[in-house]
């Protein structure tokens, strides 16, 4: 079915596309053509069902998107997915009237694209890791022939408990268990705070990489890198700011 997903204010999808293409995850997530003509495209795993979604990279006061489900249930939770993988729903205004470093700076940068998956923050926080995944039929997409999937680990079921039990080496398996038994919580009601405090405690897990699953999983707008002085001024959108002078290419991106 076709969509036209709305933005408020400018949008600087090449930005964002670029970020999708550098870090696509090969197997679920795919970019294709020329800059300014880009598409992106993905699985998804829904409560109901999968998904295939394709979003165009033209920016005209809406993205254009192609989305196929295996159940129409999905419907919302899978707009609300992609509007918070592309940022849709920030307002732009508000971000470079209030940051030192983007003020009056439009178009803008968000701060790199969210997870489609509330479960796989990882592929876009540190490559590291395999994951696991199931064939479905192809339909939007040409070479994302896999879903969008938990870590192998995370595929156990569990009743949620209060404190972590022994995991996996690796931070990819230690956070998919994580989920899975509920010691980590990374859907769009959990508290960042006690997110990152049980982030820290996963083996291989530093604070530079929960600084990035914070702003890309957890939509923070106001997170810096652990080991960046970011000044006062930036605040409230520290997120923003860095991700708009990495844009510019004046800050290093590591």
């Amino acid at each position: 079915m076709p969509l036209r997903l709305a933005y408020r204010g400018a949008y600087q999808s090449a930005a964002v596309f670029d970020v999708l293409a550098a870090e696509a995850v090969p197997g679920v997530e795919e970019v294709s053509g020329q800059p300014g003509k880009r598409v992106y495209r993905r699985t998804l795993r829904l409560p109901y069902g999968t998904g295939i979604v394709a979003v165009d990279e033209r920016a005209r006061g809406w993205l254009d998107a192609r989305l196929h489900l295996t159940d129409l249930r999905d419907l919302t939770t899978a707009v609300g997915r992609l509007r918070r993988l592309l940022d849709l729903d920030a307002d732009p205004y508000a971000v470079t009237s209030g940051s030192a470093p983007i003020r009056g700076s439009l178009p803008w940068s968000p701060p790199g694209p969210g997870c489609g998956h509330p479960e796989r923050p990882i592929p876009r926080s540190s490559r590291c890791g395999r994951w696991s995944g199931r064939r479905r039929p192809s339909g939007l997409c040409s070479g994302t022939a896999r879903l969008s999937t938990r870590p192998a680990a995370a595929s156990r079921t569990s009743s949620p408990r209060p404190a972590p039990s022994p995991r996996p080496d690796g931070p990819v398996a230690a956070l998919g268990a994580a989920l899975a038994d509920g010691h980590v919580r990374l859907d769009p009601g959990a508290d960042r705070d006690d997110a990152q405090a049980a982030l820290l405690t996963l083996p291989g897990m530093d604070a530079r990489t929960v600084a990035v699953i914070r702003t890309r999983a957890l939509g923070d707008p106001d997170v810096a890198p652990a080991d960046l002085d970011v000044p006062d001024s930036w605040r409230p959108w520290r997120s923003y700011a860095l991700q708009h002078l990495r844009t510019a290419g004046e800050l290093e991106t590591k």
